[in-house]
């Protein structure tokens, strides 16, 4: 199935601020030596730049990240240096399905300025969310201009299986392609994806050996994880599928009761974004539930042994196991 895209043509004869910010910005780049006709990619998260990354890496071209590690994509919102940057870039890669929502206005004012967007998740066969997620994270559908948008019917985690994102890597490869009439991407596109097809099955082999173990998570970022690789999430502490809401008092004694009646073979939440909340959680369970912190929102910093996406998914993995065990 062919992959949707966002296009729109700059109003002939308007200038717009950001059209005066991408001529400085082009005769900046040339000024440093790279090639003017060189592809690039700009990927919004790290996970999605990662692939890229890889993808023009082994084609010859180049892949720029919006977010770093330390980001959250659920509140990252873009310069405006990085609008020209997308406005600029042969490609823009997207997750979509509203991880980017603090960042959705910026995406589509780049599009109405001539960048062209694609958005892997809604294509990786995303799993609904449950009725009772959908009324904890709100109505979460937004209308920018055009282009609408609805959020809150299809979870945004799609990262979390490393077989979608397997699946992802072949589509981005011909998206690549599609957009600069190289078919070079398509070759690099199934190559990382045989690399990825390699970690997901070491990943399932890592999970099977735990059994069925049951998680509290931070946020509700696992029901792929989940689906995949044979974890129950019993509970999660920020209702919702994004970041940025706040467990009541009652959430909070329902998780603690959880935890003290039926326990959890461990408490989840971020490494680069620590939920103080989950601590707390571990604290009142005694130390009986370990908690394991994640790559969950971003791959690794630099040096950190996890700065590719396979990295970052393998040590997940093990990093549950050392922890079950």
């Amino acid at each position: 199935m062919p992959i949707s895209r966002k296009r729109a043509l700059t109003i002939a004869g308007t200038v717009s601020f950001f059209g005066l910010l991408l001529a400085s910005c082009t005769a900046e780049t040339d000024a440093v030596g790279e090639p003017a006709d060189g592809v690039t990619v700009v990927a919004t998260t790290t996970q999605m730049g990662s692939l890229a990354t890889q993808i023009t890496h082994c084609a010859g071209g180049a892949t720029q990240v919006l977010m770093s590690p330390s980001d959250d994509p659920h509140q990252f919102e873009a310069s405006s240096a990085q609008m020209v940057d997308m406005i600029e870039a042969d490609l823009v890669v997207a997750n979509g399905l509203g991880l980017e929502s603090a960042m959705q206005r910026s995406i589509d004012n780049a599009v109405v300025d001539g960048a062209e967007v694609v958005e892997l998740a809604p294509e990786l066969d995303p799993l609904p969310i449950s009725a009772d997620e959908q009324h904890e994270h709100g109505d979460d559908s937004h209308d920018h201009g055009e282009h609408g948008h609805e959020h809150g019917t299809h979870d945004a985690h799609v990262w979390m299986d490393v077989s979608r994102m397997a699946d992802g890597a072949e589509l981005l490869g011909e998206e690549i392609a599609a957009a600069t009439g190289d078919e070079t991407y398509v070759s690099c596109g199934t190559e990382v994806a045989e690399e990825l097809r390699d970690v997901d099955a070491e990943i399932a082999d890592i999970m099977a050996g735990l059994g069925s173990p049951r998680l509290v998570t931070d946020h509700a970022a696992y029901n792929y994880f989940a689906d995949r690789y044979g974890v129950e999430v019993s509970g999660v502490v920020v209702p919702g599928g994004s970041t940025d809401a706040e467990p009541s008092s009652q959430d909070l004694a329902e998780l603690s009761e959880l935890l003290s009646e039926q326990g959890a073979d461990a408490l989840v939440t971020s490494k680069a974004n620590k939920n103080r909340l989950v601590t707390a959680l571990a604290d009142e369970a005694n130390g009986t539930v370990p908690v394991v912190e994640l790559y969950e929102n971003a791959v690794g910093e630099p040096g950190s042994d996890a700065e590719t996406y396979q990295d970052a998914m393998l040590y997940n993995a093990k990093s549950m196991a050392d922890a079950i065990n």
